[in-house]
């Protein structure tokens, strides 16, 4: 018989896209928006859309992953962030894999590619394409683990891939894009303390160098234009600022001299 799915998606103030995110999950048997107490409409955009809604304080992504897949009941999940959506062909795979009357019963689940915008254009390099994720599951054949601020899924199986892309949106503007930085720098330098990793200026700057190297020429960048250059600039300024942040002890005070 046709498989039974969840489409899961967990937000925090995310109504910028939530709309398009929910309703490219709408042929799921059920949606599930697991919300981090949003302060904008994101709360009244799923109600809107029919999804089952949770709010719990966010706990970190494993925990708060584990939380929305216990309150799951179907076959499979499709798990989708709020700034993205699936594309028209990967809707359909999507939607053909599900619907077959047998499914290998050992297999975990399905990888899709994601194809990201940024700046002025959909990103073909910069080690940002094909971006491979595993995103469409069995709810008991994954398991979900994260460094720092970023989560993954690894799957507890075999596991296939299925055509077309998740179409991502990350940033409306380099002002978000520079927040993310401050955000995600700052929760790997305190990731990186806790297992005792060293900072500092000069490996600051050695980080800085070897990721704008990697991102603007080893990943082909360049081929991506101004957006390539851009990206692989706000990446070195990530990786100076995750190792620069690493020996920060304490507030600034203002006092002290030269």
């Amino acid at each position: 018989m046709p498989q039974t799915v969840t489409g899961l998606v967990l937000t925090y103030n995310g109504e910028r896209l939530l709309d398009e995110c929910l309703r490219s999950l709408d042929f799921c048997d059920q949606v599930l928006v697991v919300d981090s107490q949003s302060t904008d409409r994101t709360a009244d955009i799923a109600r809107a859309r029919g999804a089952r809604l949770d709010i719990h304080a966010w706990p970190g992504p494993v925990a708060q992953f584990r939380r929305a897949l216990g309150m799951v009941t179907t076959d499979w999940v499709v798990s989708l962030d709020q700034d993205e959506m699936l594309s028209p062909k990967l809707r359909q795979s999507v939607i053909q894999a599900l619907g077959q009357e047998r499914i290998d019963p050992d297999l975990a689940g399905f990888y899709v590619n994601r194809r990201s915008f940024y700046f002025n254009r959909f990103m073909k390099h910069s080690g940002w394409y094909p971006d491979r994720l595993f995103r469409v599951f069995r709810t008991r054949s994954m398991e979900v683990s994260a460094q720092g601020a970023h989560y993954r899924f690894r799957p507890l199986g075999p596991a296939a891939g299925l055509a077309g892309d998740i179409i991502h949106h990350p940033y409306s503007c380099f002002r978000e894009h520079m927040d993310k930085i401050n955000y995600y720098a700052e929760q790997a330098a305190e990731e990186m303390r806790g297992r005792g990793a060293r900072g500092g200026l000069a490996r600051a700057l050695v980080h800085a160098k070897v990721r704008f190297v990697k991102l603007y020429l080893l990943k082909a960048g360049f081929l991506d234009g101004r957006a390539g250059l851009i990206n692989a600039a706000f990446g070195a300024f990530y990786a100076f600022q995750k190792y620069i942040r690493v020996n920060e002890a304490r507030p600034w005070t203002g006092k002290g001299g030269d």
